[in-house]
């Protein structure tokens, strides 16, 4: 009956579409409807937004642009439901206003400085509240409170559609830490040319316009730029001001921006099917490309968290569309993140020696935003018998690093103990160089050596705002490539490993880990008590709190010997011929052999036979392989050739 009720609608509309497709639509257009269409219309959409009001809320919009239950409008070409609604609000950006965890730190930030009550509240609420503070100030309010944004039905729908619909061309990208221009004459810009107007504008209020700035990386300046102003542990200002986050500023010091690589590129993926962007209206011309409202970052636990605590956070999205969110959140974060490369550099008496190489696939820094955030390398070799042989970066039970530095890690070239790790991370100081997580009290960066994008360079005009502290700023690999230049986006770390007497089969895992909110940084927080930290303080211990496994790389099999090894030539060894061309070796004097291996360059154990006889033959694949002989005083290697 659905089906029949749409294509009876269609046939009853067809003439006034045309005539209406053949009139221009100016701003403020309206249009004249039958009872019949108005039936027809989902029930949300037929609440016009109220004049006074300058936001429509998603409830507004989801009538026309949310799950079409005749599966005409918002699929692609396979059919599959991809409407805008249902996936943008499991996002965090949806739920920006009600996310318990930023909900605490805004309690914990005026519990420190109960002075600044009123400006914390209202800059913290630019950002997560955008819609309804910018309409408090619209209005004529200095502040938009906490309290203010509990009654606000227009703020607690956080970054909705009008927060990103709405922003004006003007100014965008050249306005930061939750200034935002809005056009307020009642607009819903979108990409596509020539959009057919009359239903948005008669049932809602707004009309929509086509502007190429809606996919413009500019369009997120205003959010994920955030200069704050600091002050002293009494709470008195200092006069200086601490970037606390800038992933736009980032990106413009990238290749992607050079290469015109948004935001939106990857956060906002395009599919290449063409898709009706309204339900209600089967006649409307397919649209591409066609940006999925994901909006999926990196913040896996939280989207989690949120999805097992929505009736207590007050939201309506069902477990399907939660799961949804956080598989495209771990595919983002697993597949376009980082590569990375794990190589056998040398093997010594008693020490192996390696080469771990990352490169940063985001347009930003790894991690970005939030400075909560980080990533280590989890460093381990196994022996044959399953010992760990060696340790690096793994998590205790509180899913805490072991053995890092109490404060924090500093950034590594070599590492060769196990209490040293590589923790990729912002670290803030206060005025007196202490660590802090107070946000207020930041003063300077006392460490910041998170990954920087393909094409970062210290030269560029932003980098004022993205520098790289300690360490890592000395590193010869960071960021550099042999010739020193910079831009490459990555890091090299070198493991030098003990073999302590150990001779056998190793093998060997170089994982990369992320956490959004780990123990140590959640620390100082949860030092304090407010009802909203108290909240979250329940939810958090509830939580699978394991750091999400970014990308890894092994290698397996690797014979090491802590035993002294003496290279001699073919000749001095009476090995032949070298090099051969049907892969046999004959031993020629050598005598009383008890072991003999065969290894390839990247020293890998690819056989090994036990009291050899006068022949043996090399593998078949061509190449140069080390050969090991050892006898009962000595172990001697020679490197033999196949053509």
């Amino acid at each position: 009956m659905k089906n029949v009720r749409k294509v009876a609608f269609t046939a009853s509309i067809m003439l006034g579409v045309v005539i209406l497709s053949m009139i221009p639509v100016e701003k403020g257009a309206q249009a004249s409807y039958t009872p019949e269409e108005l039936r027809s219309l989902h029930a949300p959409v037929l609440a016009t937004v109220d004049s006074s009001l300058y936001f429509p809320t998603q409830a507004n919009c989801s009538g026309c642009h949310g799950y079409d239950q005749d599966g005409i409008a918002m699929v692609d070409g396979e059919g599959q439901d991809v409407n805008m609604h249902d996936d943008w609000k499991t996002s965090m950006m949806a739920n920006s206003a009600k996310d318990p965890f930023w909900r605490a730190k805004v309690s914990h930030e005026v519990l420190v400085n109960p002075q600044h009550t009123a400006e914390l509240e209202d800059k913290c609420t630019s950002c997560h509240a955008p819609m309804g503070n910018y309409t408090s100030k619209f209005q004529g309010h200095e502040h938009y409170s906490m309290a203010d944004l509990l009654v606000d039905t227009i703020g607690l729908d956080g970054v909705s559609c009008g927060a990103c619909h709405q922003l004006s061309p003007d100014n965008l990208g050249a306005e930061f830490s939750g200034v935002m221009e809005f056009d307020t004459s009642r607009v819903q810009y979108g990409p596509h040319e020539n959009p057919f107007a009359p239903p948005m504008a008669s049932f809602v209020g707004f009309t929509p316009l086509a502007s190429e700035h809606i996919l413009d990386a500019n369009l997120c300046a205003s959010c994920h730029s955030l200069v704050t102003e600091s002050v002293d542990l009494d709470g008195e200002f200092t006069g200086s001001t601490y970037v606390e986050q800038a992933t736009y500023h980032e990106w413009l010091n990238s290749q992607y921006n050079v290469d015109q690589v948004s935001c939106q590129s990857c956060h906002m993926p395009q599919l290449e099917d063409s898709v009706i962007i309204s339900d209600n209206y089967i006649f409307l011309q397919k649209r591409f490309p066609y940006g999925l409202h994901d909006l999926i970052g990196a913040n896996t636990f939280m989207v989690q968290l949120m999805r097992d605590n929505k009736e207590a956070l007050g939201i309506e999205a069902s477990d399907d569309d939660f799961n949804e969110t956080i598989f495209k959140t771990y595919d983002l974060l697993q597949e376009n993140t980082l590569d990375i490369n794990l190589e056998l550099d040398g093997l010594d008496p008693d020490s192996a020696y390696f080469k771990v190489t990352l490169n940063n696939k985001a347009g930003h820094k790894f991690p970005s935003g939030y400075p909560s955030r980080r990533a280590f390398i989890e460093f381990t070799v196994i022996t044959e018998q399953g010992d760990t042989l060696f340790k690096s970066g793994v998590l205790d039970e509180t899913y805490e690093v072991e053995g890092q530095d109490p404060v924090y890690e500093p950034h590594y070239q070599m590492i060769n103990e196990s209490s040293q790790v590589q923790i990729y991370e912002l670290v803030t100081g206060d005025v007196n160089g202490d660590f802090t997580t107070v946000l207020e009290r930041a003063f300077s960066s006392l460490k910041d050596n998170r990954l920087a994008p393909l094409g970062f360079s210290t030269d560029h005009i932003t980098y004022d705002t993205t520098q790289i502290v300690g360490n890592a700023f000395t590193d010869d690999d960071f960021n550099k490539n042999e010739m020193g230049d910079q831009g490459t986006g990555g890091d090299v770390i070198y493991y030098h490993i003990p073999l302590n007497e150990y001779t056998g089969l190793v093998d060997i895992r170089a994982k990369v880990f992320y956490q959004s909110l780990p123990p140590k940084w959640m620390a100082e927080m949860f030092n304090e008590s407010t009802p909203e930290i108290e909240t979250f303080r329940e939810m958090y211990d509830e939580a699978d709190q394991s750091a999400v496994l970014i990308n890894s790389a092994q290698i397996n099999d690797l014979f090491v010997e802590s035993t002294v090894v003496t290279e001699v030539s073919p000749q001095q060894l009476g090995v032949s011929p070298n090099p051969t061309l049907d892969g046999w070796i004959y031993l020629d004097g050598t005598t009383d052999i008890q072991r003999l291996r065969i290894y390839n360059l990247n020293g890998q154990l690819i056989k090994e036979i036990k009291n050899p006889a006068n022949s043996f033959e090399l593998p078949q694949m061509k190449g140069m392989y080390l050969i090991e002989l050892e006898t009962m005083d000595e172990v001697l290697a020679v490197k033999l050739l196949r053509l």
